[in-house]
């Protein structure tokens, strides 16, 4: 039995039909490597010319510069393909609708990007990193602007993407009959609000920046994460201490890396009045110099305080940042202990009772003295 001239024409136009839609494929996978081949080539002589390169594209924009292609080129050829037009009009709309999402993924990979390429010649781990933890907060926190008004207008393109204008209608009737409701969620958008502004604030004011060293309700910490709502602490013991952002513009803190890095420390030693204080500040230069956590700025011993019992001596030294202060100190607290149980055993604090008694003969009262350690 021949097949009927109609059924032929139907195969013949899905034939062609598939292999338009595979030349489109195809066509975006080839636009795709030829655009991707020719960043790779830039990027290998970059390396060979030393030149920074740019690793963040194909983290971000390699699968959304793919997809974008394919939907591009599908939609190119859709208008050929022997479709109905009852599933080929809400097909087409749904394609666009895709290809505007796919668009935002695009954009928000080219915020990152952006966002890679200004950070990328400041080193946030080195000692003296200022100026690198203010371009890191400054980009972090527009990254996270931009990525929501992103977000916002790839929403209103798929809107407007849909034919039917009773949806901007509704939309327009339920914002002009919403008076109260309006004043309501601004009121519940106040914090919010205060918070993205604080953000700005905090990324061109710099109170703050990320990896500074702050104390924040008493706790110690770094700031490891700025976002456009609230700030994550990051505490000694790798607890997360979460500061909304307008905390940090509205009351008083600590941040020991606003300007520099380096901080000066102090190590107390409570001793006795015998003890040689020439002898204690000798050592301390010598504990100093024998530690690479010392930076050779500052290095002082004195006598701060004076009591009845006690001696208070200050050992104060300088270091490069938080946390080598910090091991400095407790290296040094404990090099000077042991250094006056060796040689000083007796200069700890004592306590001196003296008691007089008198002889039976009646001589001068003779005077005992006695010391409880």
């Amino acid at each position: 039995m021949q097949p009927t001239p109609h059924l032929q024409h139907w195969k013949h136009e899905w034939i062609f039909a598939i292999f338009l839609v595979t030349g489109a494929i195809l066509l975006a996978n080839v636009v795709h490597w030829i655009a991707f081949a020719l960043i790779r080539l830039r990027k290998k002589d970059a390396a060979l010319h030393k030149v920074s390169n740019r690793p963040s594209i194909y983290r971000h924009l390699n699968h959304p510069a793919r997809w974008v292609f394919l939907t591009i080129c599908v939609l190119s050829v859709f208008p050929w393909l022997p479709i109905p037009v009852e599933f080929g009009h809400p097909l087409r709309i749904g394609l666009r609708i895709l290809l505007v999402m796919l668009c935002g993924w695009f954009a928000i990979g080219c915020v990152y990007v952006l966002q890679d390429a200004l950070t990328r010649r400041f080193d946030i781990t080195a000692d003296n990193n200022v100026r690198a933890r203010r371009i890191y907060t400054q980009a972090h926190v527009l990254r996270r602007i931009l990525i929501g008004f992103i977000i916002v207008i790839d929403f209103g393109c798929i809107l407007w993407t849909f034919p039917d204008p009773q949806l901007w209608h509704y939309g327009s009737g339920l914002i002009a009959s919403a008076g109260l409701a309006t004043i309501v969620l601004a009121a519940a958008a106040k914090p919010t609000v205060g918070n993205l502004l604080a953000g700005l604030q905090i990324a061109f004011t710099e109170p703050i920046r990320i990896d500074d060293v702050v104390i924040v309700q008493g706790e110690w910490g770094k700031i490891e994460e700025i976002t456009t709502s609230y700030v994550v602490v990051r505490i000694w013991d790798l607890r997360r201490l979460i500061v909304p952002l307008s905390y940090f513009i509205e009351n008083p803190f600590q941040n020991w890396t606003r300007e520099h890095s380096d901080l000066l420390g102090t190590a107390f030693l409570y001793t006795d009045y015998s003890i040689p204080v020439q002898a204690l500040r000798e050592h301390f230069a010598t504990v100093l110099e024998a530690s690479p956590l010392w930076d050779r700025k500052v290095c002082s011993t004195q006598v701060t305080n004076l009591t009845e019992r006690t001696m208070e001596i200050r050992c104060l030294m300088s270091a490069r940042n938080a946390s080598d202060q910090f091991d400095l100190r407790c290296i040094v607290r404990e090099e000077m202990v042991k250094f006056i149980q060796e040689n000083y055993p007796e200069a700890f604090p004592r306590t001196r009772i003296t008691s007089r008694s008198s002889s039976e003969s009646g001589q001068t009262p003779a005077r005992e003295f006695s010391e409880i350690v």
